[in-house]
């Protein structure tokens, strides 16, 4: 059954979680490591490795909102880019519909991209400001050369009807466009070319919390009709909870809890994960006094130089002395739910 959670002036439609996903493996993700080379000195030299994702596994099902969460620096929008091709592996591969991405180059990966598309972050950074909204939309298509004239002129148009936008937006430019409207315009540039998969890398958090509602209904609606599968990254575990059916947390590039979206929110099992919870603010006075929150100290470590064992044990509050002397795996909790912590 559909629930609605009214959200600062907007209406926020919940995703049925009755509904049962297909569970087709759409992308398999196998040991993924992405590390970028510091470079120290004015002659270049190499000053070490930045471990922005240190070996995650994961799959991502036909069909499925799947949620990439953690704070800033945690690895998960170069996760996203990785999967992608925009950041090349360091290591790892990435199999969608069984072809290994990480082996595909030239034009063999450039016609694969026309099945994953990417909505950016910020809306405006994004969208070339010298090009008209339907210059923009149809850019993809003169890419890949999948529609010309009258054809192309229609594709547009029915774009930006799908994304709540009108055939009198074809002629604006971006700065011409409230934040939301250039978002719809993103995401109408992202489905030109019809794609499974598209990763969504905090297309909401440059936007007032009233239009991050009306973005998120749309990409909802969006996924029901058109058959779209998204991967979800963001740092905002509320704005999660409403769009996910299943949520990945993420910490110093890593994977530390691995769940379906009511799982982890009633019963998380990792630390972090709980501290990152206890953050979300209840709107209820008398809920929110009696809530008690779990106060992290210190700032994450530099993935330059990740601690030895768990690489929470830093910041964790129930740290033993195992947690700094080994490593933990992720190991099931209970059926679909993992979480990477020796004191499980």
């Amino acid at each position: 059954m559909m629930t609605t959670k009214s959200l600062a002036g907007g209406t926020l439609i919940q995703k049925d979680q009755d509904e049962m996903n297909n569970k087709e493996i759409l992308v398999s993700v196998e040991h993924l490591k992405v590390h970028f080379a510091v470079q120290r000195g004015v002659f270049g030299r190499f000053g070490g490795l930045v471990r922005a994702v240190d070996d995650v596994s994961f799959e991502i099902y036909q069909g499925e909102t799947l949620g990439l969460v953690g704070e800033s620096g945690s690895g998960k929008s170069s996760a996203g880019r990785a999967i992608l091709q925009l950041h090349r592996p360091t290591d790892g591969r990435v199999l969608f519909r069984g072809v290994d991405l990480t082996s595909l180059k030239g034009e063999e990966l450039r016609q694969k991209r026309q099945e994953m598309q990417m909505i950016f972050q910020d809306p405006y950074a994004s969208l070339n400001p010298r090009m008209t909204v339907g210059s923009i939309v149809g850019e993809p298509l003169d890419a890949h050369k999948t529609a010309r004239g009258r054809e192309k002129e229609k594709r547009i148009m029915d774009l930006l009807n799908l994304v709540g936008l009108g055939p009198s937006y074809t002629s604006r430019y971006p700065h011409e466009l409230s934040g939301g409207q250039r978002q719809r315009v993103g995401i109408a540039r992202s489905l030109a070319l019809n794609p499974s998969l598209v990763v969504c890398d905090e297309p909401i958090s440059s936007l007032d919390v009233s239009i991050q509602a009306q973005i998120v209904n749309l990409l909802n609606s969006l996924q029901r009709d058109l058959g779209l599968t998204y991967l979800f990254i963001a740092h905002d575990l509320s704005m999660v909870s409403h769009i996910a059916d299943r949520v990945i947390v993420m910490y110093l590039g890593m994977i530390m809890e691995v769940a379906n979206v009511d799982d982890l929110y009633d019963t998380p099992s990792h630390p972090y994960t709980k501290a990152l919870l206890s953050a979300i603010p209840v709107p209820d006075p008398l809920i929110e006094e009696g809530r008690q929150r779990i106060i992290l100290s210190g700032d994450p470590p530099s993935p330059r130089n990740p601690p030895v064992g768990c690489y929470f044990n830093t910041r964790c509050p129930v740290a033993e002395e195992r947690c700094f002397q080994e490593t933990p795996v992720l190991r099931e909790v209970t059926p679909g739910h993992r979480a990477a912590c020796h004191l499980i």
